[in-house]
């Protein structure tokens, strides 16, 4: 977490940059190396923050790169666009059309799965109103609510790229199964062991706890989808839901900051090259002043560990 000034310096005199900070802040950056996004909530090594008078910033050390801004025709590409070795950090506004498309295509985008895509779903101050999820090509520079920008990043042949995610959630094995025939980031009804239910009517009905995630089975894989809101009968979340996946509610535990931070202290020592986390756990694990030793980075609207997740972290290491 470092000041505008001297931010605004590290990209004049050349630094390839990611950035994380408010709108504000981002707009006024110079020309230069960087690609941002918008968040006040950040990780840093003294703990959680909430700042809009500074900036994260991530240093990469390569002379190989690339930026590219993607709207929802060209998105599909940002796979095709990434080196062989290497990494590609993919800033999305939230609630944007780009934001939709990759959230419920990407998995179907061209060598999404044979390069290392990593990134974020950039926000704003839950509590501050007028404010606009962006992304920014700082190369322009050009800030973008309805474009997603990547810096592409080549590391030596002699590293090896890897892409982790951590996610304290797994499905309550007791719990019913919750299908849906209909697709997207809301929904009104759905399949609960079978039956036609309206949604929000068995969420509060049975007392759900939506700090938990529905936790969806991908082959074998746990993959969150966080709620957002309900509201007149509609259920509002961070990530879609698909049909021909097979929902449970996430198994409950007895106090989320400490699960949350117990699963991360057996990775203090690990060197990441690129970390980010869902605001959610930032939020409902308490972790404003709480120091995560080995992970700093954006707090975040959704995570992008190849496809969209919800309420994890994810990180790079370069080995």
């Amino acid at each position: 977490m470092i000041t505008f000034d001297e931010v605004s310096k590290k990209i004049m005199d050349g630094a390839l940059l990611h950035v994380a900070g408010t709108e504000t802040l981002l707009k006024k950056l110079p020309k230069g190396k960087w690609i941002g996004g918008s968040t006040e909530y950040f990780m840093t090594k003294d703990g959680g923050v909430v700042s809009n008078d500074r900036l994260f910033v991530t240093e990469f050390p390569y002379e190989n790169f690339s930026i590219k801004s993607y709207g929802t025709d060209e998105i599909e590409n940002v796979a095709a666009d990434a080196f062989d070795n290497g990494f590609s950090i993919v800033i999305v506004p939230f609630d944007s059309a780009v934001h939709k498309e990759y959230a419920e295509r990407a998995s179907v985008f061209k060598d999404m799965f044979l390069k290392n895509i990593v990134g974020w779903v950039s926000g704003v101050n839950l509590g501050v109103a007028g404010q606009t999820p962006i992304a920014v090509d700082g190369t322009t520079p050009a800030a973008y609510s309805d474009k997603a920008v990547a810096l592409h990043l080549k590391v030596p042949d002699d590293k090896t790229v890897s892409v982790n995610i951590i996610n304290i959630f797994t499905q309550d094995e007791a719990a019913p199964v919750i299908e849906f025939n209909e697709e997207g980031f809301s929904v009104t009804k759905c399949l609960v062991d079978g039956k036609d239910t309206v949604f929000a009517d068995y969420l509060t009905q049975n007392g759900i706890d939506t700090k938990l995630p529905l936790v969806g089975d991908y082959s074998g894989n746990g993959v969150n989808i966080s709620f957002k809101a309900i509201e007149n009968g509609i259920v509002y979340l961070y990530a879609p839901v698909f049909s021909g996946i097979k929902y449970k509610m996430a198994k409950s535990m007895s106090n989320y900051a400490e699960e949350f931070n117990s699963r991360l202290s057996g990775f203090k020592d690990t060197k990441t090259a690129f970390s980010c986390n869902c605001v959610l756990n930032f939020l409902y694990g308490e972790l404003e002043g709480k120091c995560i030793e080995a992970f700093d980075g954006p707090i975040t609207f959704g995570e992008i560990a190849y496809q969209l997740v919800n309420q994890t972290l994810v990180y790079v290491t370069v080995d």
